[in-house]
């Protein structure tokens, strides 16, 4: 017969008795790469993000159509400004696009080699609805 302290084995966690470093930044690179390649460039997306924010982005537009929306008309240097604010994003956002026009070449590309690799048939659909789409021709159903 076996003892049964002899099976017993506590752990014991002393405070700093182990790693304690720890990373507190938040990893928020899942919500760009989660966006799917029809939606557009994860890359030219982030770079937005953090040229303005949504929210500060949202904030602006609320800034001047909240004003004009009740008298019709911008009136204080308060809303002056949030519009030229609102402006100056807008063609900030415009160069980090015109920048990144090639990476949505690549990634059209990319898209459709997979495709291609895939399935062949659903690859000549898609090229032909691109064709008839950019030469004026009505689109071809999926």
């Amino acid at each position: 017969m076996i003892p049964w302290n002899l099976t017993w084995s506590p752990q014991w966690h002393f405070p700093f008795s182990g790693s304690v470093a720890q990373q507190i930044s938040p990893d928020t690179s899942w919500f760009f790469d989660a966006i799917p390649p029809e939606a557009g460039v994860g890359d030219i997306e982030q770079k937005v993000f953090e040229t303005a924010s949504y929210g500060k982005q949202l904030g602006l537009i609320l800034d001047v159509l909240i004003p004009l929306a009740e008298k019709g008309k911008l009136d204080s240097r308060a809303d002056k400004e949030s519009l030229r604010k609102l402006k100056d994003a807008y063609m900030r956002i415009e160069q980090v696009k015109d920048e990144h026009k090639g990476d949505m070449e690549a990634s059209a590309v990319e898209t459709l080699s997979r495709i291609r690799a895939a399935d062949p048939q659903m690859f000549e659909r898609v090229i032909a609805k691109t064709q008839a789409a950019t030469s004026g021709a009505k689109q071809l159903p999926l």
